[in-house]
């Protein structure tokens, strides 16, 4: 007997399960897919979010990637020169760390299937935390972000780095376009995931506009936020400090 996979979730009580069940399954195909479906453009996203870490200050420190996937950004700070540090790759789905689990960097980075929504880490514990593509995920964006700051040091940022939907008229079309129209029928044949790939436009769509993020940010407790569109607003790096 073969079983259906989930549908998309109706309502906000589904999310948490449809977005786990998601990721598992579409975890073999995962990393092909970003690059393929950004034309490698994520790469140098990463880059970015990491460069706004201000991590040079805590080398030898202790840091944190939630919703960590396939750990495409703890390895790119796990490898930068002078990084001395630790780093804890934390994600609910499990599938996604044991497919990223050859970006470890020699033991720098340790996996560690967790809920972004109730982290098992004391208060105080981390130098810095990153999330990559996936604060648009969580079932409650304000608990996500109360619970983000309370494993956090003082003073330590907190980067997040996902999709917007850009300001400019032209752009934007183009953009909507191929989110709705291109980028599910192409995930939906190389994932094989009948609706992983549709979602991703909606949640992107539903997600609060930069402005509004560091806002959230804000009344989580962070200080010193800002944000910086990227290639033309198709995606966003925000940052707040503990």
């Amino acid at each position: 007997m073969t079983l259906a996979p989930p549908a998309p979730p109706e309502a906000p009580s589904d999310k948490r399960r449809y977005v786990r069940e998601m990721f598992g399954a579409i975890a073999p195909r995962y990393d092909l897919l970003n690059h393929l479906l950004s034309l490698n453009i994520d790469r140098s996203w990463r880059r970015k979010a990491v460069d706004r870490l201000a991590w040079e200050g805590r080398a030898r420190g202790l840091f944190l990637d939630a919703c960590a996937g396939t750990l495409d950004l703890a390895a790119d700070l796990a490898t930068r020169p002078g990084f001395a540090g630790r780093i804890v790759a934390a994600d609910f789905a499990p599938p996604m760390l044991r497919f990223g689990a050859g970006k470890m960097a020699g033991g720098s980075v340790r996996p560690a299937a967790a809920d972004a929504l109730a982290l098992p880490f004391r208060d105080g514990t981390f130098d810095g935390a990153t999330v990559g593509f996936g604060a648009r995920n969580l079932e409650d964006l304000d608990a996500g972000l109360r619970e983000l700051r309370r494993v956090l040091k003082p003073d330590a940022r907190l980067v997040i780095l996902d999709f917007t939907t850009p300001p400019a008229a032209p752009i934007r079309a183009l953009y909507l376009f191929y989110f709705r129209r291109i980028l599910p029928l192409v995930g939906r044949l190389l994932s094989g995931h009948p609706t992983a790939y549709a979602y991703l436009p909606a949640s992107v769509e539903e997600f609060p506009p930069p402005q509004a993020l560091v806002q959230r940010m804000a009344g989580a407790g962070f200080g010193d936020c800002g944000f910086r569109l990227l290639t033309g607003g198709i995606a966003a790096i925000h940052w707040g400090k503990r």
